[in-house]
């Protein structure tokens, strides 16, 4: 039992120093001189879910007496993808595909969070804005050559004043374009972190 209960610790411990270590990246990108590491986000799948809120905000969205409706329509980005056409991107062209959905849906929160609006939504909101931000920020600090191109949407984007809507396209986002660009980058992790250890 004793090493049952070591492991859990030392699972949750190695989880914990993951997160830590892509907060602090993102951290240090804002000071000058300094970059952030996406070995930090694109290699540690512990800090990829522990970063994923989405779960939680539908938790306090069910708590929250009426704050499924928003006052507003948000307009969702295109969430439909053919695999192998996205397989056939750049990963350029791929990033460049999130930010702007991420962009399009940061932009639809702010907009609704201007409007005057009960207490525990406008918290909910403003929880969602700053989980999509993090995103955006981690993105636009990956350091890939090339420049980003984000091709046109194989689908039209969409408005909705339903907030399990918004969550739902934002969690179909994470969990699927962001995962298979994660996991095209990763192939490069045992080299960068061989690499920092020298």
């Amino acid at each position: 039992m004793k090493t049952d209960n070591g492991g859990d610790k030392n699972g949750d411990t190695k989880a914990k120093d993951g997160l830590l270590l892509l907060l602090l990246s993102m951290a240090a990108s804002d000071i000058p001189g300094v970059q952030a590491r996406p070995i930090d986000f694109v290699c540690d799948g512990h800090a990829r879910r522990d970063l994923n809120t989405v779960k939680e905000l539908e938790s306090v969205m069910g708590e929250c007496s009426g704050s499924a409706l928003l006052p507003l329509p948000i307009t969702l980005p295109c969430m439909k993808t053919h695999k192998a056409s996205w397989d056939r991107k750049s990963v350029q062209q791929k990033r460049g595909d999130i930010v702007a959905a991420l962009r399009a849906l940061a932009q639809g929160v702010r907009e609704v969070r201007s409007l005057l609006l009960p207490e525990c939504q406008a918290s909910l909101l403003e929880r969602l804005e700053r989980s999509v931000t993090n995103y955006l920020h981690i993105l636009t600090h990956l350091e890939l050559t090339g420049e980003d191109d984000s091709l046109v949407a194989a689908c039209p984007s969409h408005p909705t004043r339903n907030l399990g809507d918004v969550l739902w396209s934002f969690s179909r986002l994470l969990t699927g374009k962001l995962e298979w660009l994660a996991a095209e980058l990763s192939a490069g992790c045992h080299a960068e972190m061989k690499t920092s250890n020298l």
